[in-house]
């Protein structure tokens, strides 16, 4: 269970934490086990030797104390041979090519373990069914500690690396405590050991993005892995190695060439803007800029991860009179009475949308706290277009919701995100009924209401020359067809994934035609 969930941790960075990892993950182990147990048996009731199974044990736990050392790499060898060799289900393949070579064989001779204790340990059928409910017993408690210490104890202290570690430090130690008391396999041990010390010494030095050099900060918290990189003209948090940026931070002011930039649409798109809800906070970019250009605006932010929100605070500068929440989105509007004339939805795990939060229960929720006349911005983050897409399932569960005449959206230039706008009705109070609206939302297509609204509101010119740009980019939806996404029904690590092979098919194209062109050998030439 501690090999698991290291497991997970281990992969995440470059694969997320999604369901679809997760079940790789647990599947692939699930057939080291199975496959160790059978072949285990067969072992045992050919030569039930003891020495075997603590070999096993000995081996198991080098391999695992390797996985800090070298399981990264060999993840970035697999990433990047696959990015160029595959066009479809490129995060299933990695993350099952990976777990099969780095965890497969440790856990197929852990698998052999237990067939062998059966064996050594029945000394008749007599009693043969009390021995193996003592070993059972012994393995379901064993699997309760390494379930819980990692995820509640050495992952939040000390990290993934240190964690694998400590477990497989916890094995090899079992293993020379039996070969050392009984006098054999010394040259055995001996390696084992260096094995060991060598890993321990060497893993921390690198962390998971090992070619990133001059990091600000590079750590775990319970939920994510966290990057902090500085560059010139921005500060970057990054929750994923292999696929981009989670939040951004400029350090100059005004515009920043980024989706909070059209997302600032939103308060003029309200009848009033005096208070805000961002859910998923991030490190606070869009709650400054809404500081800064509606300076009046009372803002509430929610952040799962209080990670984050330290970091915020640490390295990028998040204004520190303004609340931040740590809990789930859907779960703080749940417990809230509170309404507000803006709502933000910008919550990612990883790289996909938290299902719960992207279901027409969520947006409904989402309505309910409102004020009239109040607007909700969702930022979408891949552009993945047509029927079966995620942005067409969000679009479509969005517009079950609000209504087709209350939502537009607005691709980001030079970005893969898309701001998706949705308007409760002014006419519609709380008790439901609905009237007919002065401004509709079709209004701000191709009009100047929104440079107007942002002259009333701020003198900075940036948010009204912005506000013409966004105005030339806002489209009108379709009614719903095709998927609606339900609490029941919201397969978006699926989705998201196609999204995830349109943007790697499109970003490693040149490359494949090199490739295929020139061989490998051009491809060296090419990245190096």
């Amino acid at each position: 269970m501690a090999a698991e969930l290291g497991a997970s941790r281990l992969l995440a960075p470059y694969f997320s934490s999604s369901q679809i990892v997760w079940t790789i993950i647990i599947g692939t182990i699930m057939i080291a086990l199975a496959l160790g147990a059978v072949v285990g048996g067969r072992w045992a009731d050919r030569n039930p030797d003891p020495d075997r199974l603590y070999l096993c044990i000995m081996a198991a736990a080098v391999w695992i104390a390797l996985i800090p050392l070298v399981g990264k790499y060999l993840i970035i060898l697999i990433s990047g041979l696959l990015i160029v060799a595959v066009s479809t289900n490129f995060l299933v393949l990695a993350a099952f090519i990976s777990c099969l070579i780095i965890f497969v064989p440790p856990l197929f001779l852990l698998g052999t373990i237990t067939p062998g204790l059966v064996k050594c340990a029945t000394d008749s059928l007599d009693d043969n069914a009390s021995v193996v409910g003592r070993l059972s017993a012994c393995n379901t408690v064993g699997s309760i500690l390494g379930t819980f210490l990692p995820t509640f104890v050495t992952i939040p202290a000390v990290g993934t690396f240190v964690t694998f570690l400590i477990f497989s430090g916890i094995l090899l130690l079992v293993s020379l405590i039996y070969f050392l008391s009984s006098h054999a396999h010394r040259l055995a041990c001996l390696i084992a050991t260096v094995a060991f010390v060598v890993s321990a010494a060497l893993s921390p030095m690198t962390g998971f993005a090992f070619w990133e050099k001059g990091l600000a900060y590079e750590g775990e918290s319970i939920y994510n892995y966290l990057q902090v990189k500085t560059l010139a003209d921005r500060t970057i948090l990054s929750t994923n190695v292999l696929f981009g940026v989670q939040s951004v931070t400029m350090k100059h002011p005004g515009m920043t060439g980024m989706y909070y930039d059209t997302a600032l649409a939103a308060p003029l798109m309200a009848d009033q803007a005096r208070s805000a809800l961002i859910l998923g906070m991030g490190t606070g970019t869009y709650a400054r800029q809404l500081k800064r250009y509606y300076p009046r605006m009372a803002i509430q932010g929610v952040e799962i991860d209080r990670s984050i929100s330290d970091l915020a605070l640490k390295y990028f500068d998040q204004p520190a009179d303004i609340p931040v929440s740590t809990y789930d989105g859907r779960a703080w509007l749940a417990a809230s009475g509170q309404h507000y004339d803006l709502i933000m939805v910008d919550a990612y795990q990883d790289i996909t949308i938290p299902f719960q939060m992207s279901s027409t229960e969520f947006f409904s929720l989402v309505r309910k706290h409102l004020n009239p006349g109040g607007v909700m911005v969702v930022n979408m983050n891949m552009i993945d277009d047509g029927q079966g897409s995620i942005n067409a399932a969000l679009t479509n569960t969005i517009t079950r919701v609000f209504g087709s005449d209350a939502i537009l959206t607005a691709d980001v230039p030079q970005t893969t995100n898309r701001e998706l706008f949705a308007r409760r009705p002014a006419s519609d109070d709380f008790s439901g009924t609905k009237g007919a609206e002065k401004t509709t939302m079709r209004d701000y297509r191709s009009s100047d209401l929104l440079a107007e609204a942002a002259a009333r509101v701020s003198p900075d010119p940036d948010l009204s020359q912005m506000m013409e740009q966004v105005s030339s980019r806002l489209s009108t939806v379709g009614n719903a067809k095709g998927r609606v996404l339900t609490d029941d029904n919201a397969p978006v690590e699926l989705l998201g994934m196609h999204a995830i092979d349109g943007i790697i098919s499109r970003e490693a194209g040149p490359y494949r035609r090199i490739l295929q062109q020139e061989g490998i050998q051009g491809l060296i030439r090419e990245v190096s």
